[in-house]
């Protein structure tokens, strides 16, 4: 064994780069900046593409059956009718491959001829991206996409900083900060130095982990620690930064970026699949009927045609001087023969119906003008022609957030100052709420010159209080105007905002339109303009935002008075709130909840008058902490929380992150049919829950909301073993279960027209009781309705939907019926983090984990990477068999496009790499509903409507041949005229057929939206599947096998009206032929359900097209069969023997669908009787979930408003972030988060122990007073005001709006008023 080289150890444990050193770093082949996601090459093209068609065992079949018939002696059909469609086909096929990879060509093209500032010998010199090597130092300019991941050396701005945005990485438009090394600083922009520049980078291979690097950088005899703040990945942009200067460390395939792409996979659909394994089945059938046709033959050539030799003589090829030989040579001779002549069971027409169908069905998914979005000009496209039934199987949808379900706009919606609510307008002469649309006049804020003309706000009385000198509200937007990170610039004469997050910039902007304006900073002042006068405030301190403190503080000094002003999320700035504000809290608390309950994210102000004495000892101590080498975290945190105290409350801001249009409507409406939805977002915990409940992806009616946050595999594990636990408790006492309904049943005074129970929530309980064990979990709603009516009412307006779901409820004849409607939204959720994820992906863990999402109803994954994305997918994929749909629109969700089923992409603020990779593109998220439900239903009801009617059939016409060979000596001659059999698939009905997959539908598209449960066969495959083929099947035979004897009985021996012979062969076929066309016109008619003039034209065209192509054969080609089927036509026989066989095939199938009609109709059934009879169904709450219609959203606690990352205030601070900034930069808008946690109640209730005294028959009533105030959005009343109305019921007071301080592992968000069952 020889010991390895440097080079061989290097490769294996680290990455060893020099810097401007090619000849070093050449040794160890590291992959150059060049990137390749086409599949195949101008020479690979043809025999890689040959060799992916034919993988497809259709086309692997004609082959072979085109090899055969070549072959003379066994052929009895020219190799012409299966070469032709075979090679149409794969030249077709061929085309659309090279059109999509000459696309992906052009877009590696694209970014591989980028250009890039590159330091050659010296000189700055413009190179393309692919051309950039491991090791080259390169230069950034602003607004620049960053070309390969580099090691940051210089920047134009103070201290080495710059500013990146990561959308294309994880989806977030936020500014992140990168900082260099302070000791490469001094490089600045001198080539010189640059150019000499020798340093060397020792490092991790290349992964794909985004937030994580290791190194180290050997410089001057010197080594340096390099983290991931000192690397900028490709695909980040560089902003607001001038320049900076890097060394590449990992180019092309082995950057991040290309490390998280999935690889291009070869999609196909279910159907596809199934056709496979069909035509596996329908190879072993025929091999079948031909090895028994053939041993047939040879039995009846030994003891029958060895003696007609003399009419029917053998080939010369036969043996004669041996019987048994000779015919056991023409068996195996008529094998093959029949293996040509049934070969039409499967014809190659098939797929090439297929690809046609497909093909058309995207043009009307590209037509589709209620898929058009206007304001980008943008419409649905279908970017592969392939996919389009798979479409309407989809069982699980993966959706990015950001840009996907988020238009990614912050806007200030609402506000609480003092307790009092803005933000709603209410109609003065109805007192009621005035919903806010476009058409809604905004309030003038044009007096203003600082005010922006895209800001909108409704609420007049609160710019009143602003102008009329209100106290409350003048403390309120000064603290809005002073505590932020928020960066201010002039460009062109105009004020303009650089935030760290679009929360920020949202908060700052409404003070600024409501006249508090701020205008500028240094690292020790900030000044601000109130209503046309300038005021400048001393910075002393900010205290700075974290995950764990979730708040920030700013203290200030004007004059002689100093104040902190704090904002943070509302169950923070609660508990360090001083005390005699209890009437105050509790008026803020309902306006939260409020809030909260509109999906709206909120943050608490709060303000402290400090000393100057006491700000003084409390300073030491902190510089004190700020310098202690241990536990320095800890010590900071300690002084901050001494001075975030005794605070008094301010009041409450309610942002609105902007969903994009119809996407609660769009998620509720899929799953109600049965899809289940995971979001996998980039996004912290606290956002992704909020838009959770904002887009209703998450809902009040949900049982309970797990949240897996586990560092490690054991806690993970804990607590997936704890949410099993969970799930099976709720199962047990679930609705519907004997016990439950036993109880209930026995209660005399229970109200017959409907008992409503709502969920329990085991942490809701009173601060001031003992602990008492947790109940079981109740249930969202139960409903028991007694309705006579009931059992007969089949397929009416109300049971439309809600029969399919729980079966026709059978009535009783004494008294009437319970009938037990469960709610379909409860169940649970699951939220996941990207820590978490890593081990629930884990092979110890995923079966576990896979357990308990398959039971929720939706799925949120938070900071996650991309390759994590696409192992989710694949997850589910592998383990649950399921199709999938990814969508998103950044790079970032590339590698789950590629490995779902179904990739669609949107085209958003993030660039086309989405829409690149993706099968269907679509402007807005909602458009999803309509792909699905209306063109993906559509083409998986017409696809499967096709096949079933062409292999019925063929299986029609191949089948006559068997019966026919009984006749013969299995001599593979054909019943039909052999021109009859090339033509049949291609003429004669192929276009009715094409009309059938193109344009059938069952109901219309309304009414596909209207009753989504309408998908649900596509989730079972129900349409067509094994047993649906092998019916198929049944009814081809049987058709042949009637098509065959009928007219064979009618015409053997038979004799015409002058005496003419009519027993021959050729009038025989011609006969059956003619039946065969006009009873598949009879069956298509009938499989017809959704006429148009396309239909009519191909389906009767067709059946004159028969007559007219016949003739013209026969007469002016001089076909063989000339003159059969003209005379049999002027006998009364053929005419007689036509209608008798039609009716005894149409017969059974009519009276089959009128059995399936009358007595077991499915929901399109219903759907169109309705429609026919014209009756409107009086409400569609059986079919659609509206959103929290039935009560009040339960209190979110706060859905906190925040995007900060830690560091910008110790930046503005030390001076380091501050510099006159270029006039043409501006910081992106990019995502917050919020909170959704509960908050403790700090009410001192009058109530002692005697709450608990009080009978279940007084928390009903409470509980349902609660609910319709919630439900009626009109009384929102304080916390005391709720809490005297529980004591004067005698209620359980504390569980409406009170907290436990200990907190459920699970999602904090369940402090619904609930009974215990």
């Amino acid at each position: 064994m020889g010991t390895k080289t440097q080079p061989q150890l290097a490769k294996e444990n680290e990455r060893r780069i020099r810097a401007n050193d090619k000849e070093f770093n050449a040794q160890f082949k590291y992959h150059n900046n060049y990137i390749k996601t086409s599949k195949y090459s101008l020479f690979t093209f043809l025999p890689f593409n040959l060799l992916e068609q034919f993988q497809r065992l259709a086309n692997f079949y004609f082959l072979c059956l085109l090899v055969l018939q070549l072959i003379p002696a066994i052929s009895s059909l020219t190799p012409v009718t299966t070469a032709i469609p075979l090679i149409g086909v794969l030249t077709l096929t061929a085309v659309k491959d090279a059109y999509d990879d000459i696309q992906r060509h052009i877009s590696d093209s694209q970014v591989n001829n980028r250009k890039s500032k590159t330091l050659r010998n010296g000189k700055l010199v413009e190179a393309k991206w692919s051309e950039v090597q491991v090791g080259d130092v390169i230069r950034l300019d602003n607004n620049q996409f960053v070309a390969a991941d580099t090691l940051l050396l210089s920047t134009s701005e103070p201290n080495g900083l710059c500013f990146i945005e990561t959308a294309e990485l994880d989806g977030e438009t936020n500014l992140k900060a990168k900082q260099c090394l302070t000791e490469t600083i001094e490089l600045g922009d001198r080539h010189d130095l640059l150019w000499n520049f020798n340093g060397e980078i020792i490092c991790e291979r290349p992964n794909n982990l985004l937030n994580k690097f290791d190194g180290t950088l050997i410089w001057r005899g010197q080594r340096f620690a390099l983290d991931n703040e000192k690397i900028l990945l490709r695909g980040c942009v560089l902003r607001n930064t001038q320049w900076c200067y890097g060394v590449v460390v990992f180019a092309g395939v082995d950057t991040k970026l290309m490390q998280n792409s999935g690889k291009t996979q070869f999609k196909s659909t279910g159907v596809d699949r199934l056709l496979n394994f069909i035509i596996i089945g329908i190879v072993l059938f025929l091999v079948s009927i031909c090895a028994l046709f053939a041993i047939g033959c040879a039995i009846w050539e030994g003891l029958i045609g060895q003696h007609f030799q003399l009419y029917l003589p053998w080939e010369h090829i036969i043996p004669k001087d041996y019987i048994p030989t000779g015919a056991t040579v023409i068996g195996l001779l008529v094998f093959f023969s029949y293996a040509i002549v049934l070969n039409t069971v499967v014809p190659i027409s098939l797929y090439v119906s297929v690809e046609v169908i497909r093909f058309v069905q995207s043009f009307l998914i590209n037509w589709d003008e209620e898929m058009y979005y206007p304001t980008t000009n943008t419409y649905a496209k279908a970017r592969t022609t392939t996919l389009n039934e798979e479409l309407g199987q989809i069982q699980y949808i993966f959706s990015d957030k950001t840009g996907t379900l988020t238009q990614n706009i912050m806007t200030f919606n609402k506000c609480s100052i003092n307790g009092r609510s803005y933000g709603d307008v209410i109609d003065l002469r109805t007192g009621e709420l005035v919903e806010i649309t476009e058409a809604l006049q905004s309030v003038d804020f044009s007096a203003n010159p600082h005010h922006e003309s895209d800001f909108r706000w409704y609420d007049r009385s609160l710019l009143d209080a602003v102008r009329s000198d209100e106290e409350h509200s003048h403390v309120f937007f000064r603290l809005l105007a002073l505590c932020h990170t928020v960066m201010a610039e002039t460009v062109d004469g105009k004020l303009e905002y650089q935030a760290q997050s679009p929360d920020e910039a949202a908060l700052v902007s409404a003070a600024r339109n409501f006249g508090f304006v701020f205008r500028t900073r240094t690292p020790n002042s900030i000044t601000i303009e109130v209503m046309g006068q300038t005021e400048e405030y001393e910075l002393l301190n900010i205290l700075d935002f974290n995950n764990v403190r979730k708040r920030m503080s700013v203290i200030l000094r004007r004059g002689d008075s100093m104040v902190l002003y704090c904002k943070g999320a509302d169950n923070v700035i609660y508990d360090r709130l001083h005390g005699g504000q209890e009437d105050l809290k509790a008026r803020t608390q309902d306006h939260l909840n409020k809030f909260a309950g509109e999906g709206l994210r909120t943050l608490a102000l709060a303000e402290r008058r400090l000393t100057e004495q006491y700000y003084n000892d409390w300073r030491s101590r902190q510089q004190e902490a700020a310098l202690s080498m241990d536990s320095r975290e800890q010590k900071l945190n300690a002084i901050y929380e001494e001075i975030e105290s005794e605070m008094q409350l301010v009041g409450v801001t309610a942002i609105e992150d902007k969903l994009q249009d119809g996407v609660p409507k769009s998620i509720a409406n899929l799953q109600n049919a049965g899809i289940k939805i995971w979001v996998l977002t980039g996004d912290k915990q606290e956002t992704a829950i909020n838009i959770g409940y904002s887009c209703q992806l998450l809902t009040d009616e949900l049982a309970d909301v797990f949240i897996v946050d586990g560092n490690s595999v054991e806690e993970v594990e804990k607590q997936l073993r704890q949410f099993k636990e969970s799930i099976k408790i709720y199962n047990r006492f679930r609705p519907g279960g004997f016990d439950a309904f036993d109880r209930l049943n026995s209660d005399s005074n229970m109200d017959p027209l409907s008992v409503t129970m709502t969920q329990t929530s085991a942490f809701m309980q009173e601060t001031n009781l003992p602990p008492t064990p947790p109940p079981p979990p109740a249930i969202s709603v139960v409903t028991f309705r007694w309705d006579e009516k009931n059992k007969d009412n089949k397929g009416g307006p109300d049971s439309a939907e809600c029969n399919d779901l729980f079966g026709d409820e059978k009535g009783s004849d004494d008294g009437g019926t319970a009938s037990i409607v469960v709610d379909e939204n409860t169940g649970f959720a699951l939220v996941v983090n990207g820590h978490s994820l890593v081990h629930c992906l884990s092979p110890e863990l995923e079966n576990k984990f896979l357990d308990i999402a398959s039971q929720c109803k939706a799925v949120i994954c938070c900071r996650v990477t991309p390759l994590q994305k696409a192992l989710v997918v694949e997850l589910i994929k592998r383990a649950k068999n399921a199709v999938t749909l990814a969508i998103g629109d950044g790079a970032n969700d590339v590698s789950m496009i590629k490995a779902a089923h179904i990739g669609v992409g949107i085209s958003g603020q993030e660039g086309l790499q989405a829409v690149l990779s993706s099968d269907y593109s679509i402007a807005q998220f909602r458009y999803l509903e309509r792909l699905l439900l209306v063109h993906g239903r559509w083409s998986y009801y017409r696809m499967c409507k096709f096949l079933r009617y062409f292999f019925y059939k063929n299986f029609a016409f191949t089948l006559c041949h068997c019966w026919y060979s009984l006749f013969c000596g299995f001599s593979a001659q054909t019943v039909f005229d052999p021109m009859f059999i090339s033509v049949y698939n291609l003429f004669y009905t192929s276009l009715p057929v094409l009309a059938l997959g193109v344009f059938e539908q069952d109901v219309s598209d309304k009414n596909s939206l209207e009753f989504p449960r309408l998908y649900t066969p596509g989730l079972k495959s129900e349409l067509f599947n094994i047993r649906e083929f092998i019916y198929s099947v049944l009814h081809g035979a049987f058709t042949s096998l009637v098509l065959f004897l009928i007219p064979y009985g009618v015409y053997k021996d038979g004799v015409s009206a002058n005496g003419f012979i009519v027993s021959d062969h050729m009038t025989l076929g011609a006969v059956v032929a003619t039946i065969l066309i006009v009873d598949n016109t009879a069956q298509i008619s009938l499989y017809t359900s959704y006429w148009t003039v396309v239909n009519h034209v191909t389906i009767w065209g067709s059946l004159v097209w028969y007559f007219v192509l016949d003739y013209f054969y026969n007469y002016v080609i001089g076909g063989p069969y000339v003159g059969s089927l003209t005379q049999a036509m002027k006998d009364l026989t053929f005419w007689v023997t036509m209608l008798i066989t039609v009716m005894a095939l149409v017969a059974p199938v009519l009276a089959y669908k009128f059995y399936l009609l009358d007595v077991h109709p499915s929901l399109s059934d219903k759907i169109r009787q309705k429609s026919l009879k014209k009756i409107h169904s009086r409400a569609s709450s059986d079919v659609r979930r509206t959103a929290s219609s039935r009560r009040g959203r339960r209190s979110v606690r706060s859905g906190y408003a925040f995007a900060h990352q830690e560091g910008f205030g110790r930046l503005i601070t030390s001076g380091k972030i501050m510099h006159k900034l270029p006039q043409d930069f501006a910081f992106p808008l990019g995502l917050g988060t919020k909170k959704t946690q509960v908050l403790h109640n700090n009410l001192n209730s009058a109530d002692g122990p005697n709450s608990k005294t009080n009978n279940v028959t007084g928390q009903h009533m409470v509980n349902n007073n609660t609910n319709m105030r919630q439900n009626q959005n009109q009384n929102h009343s304080s916390m005391a005001d709720i809490t005297a109305d529980g004591r004067g019921h005698g209620g359980d007071d504390g569980r409406g709006s009170g907290g436990s301080d200990d907190m459920s592992p699970r999602a904090p968000c369940q402090d619904l008023d609930t009974i215990n069952l």
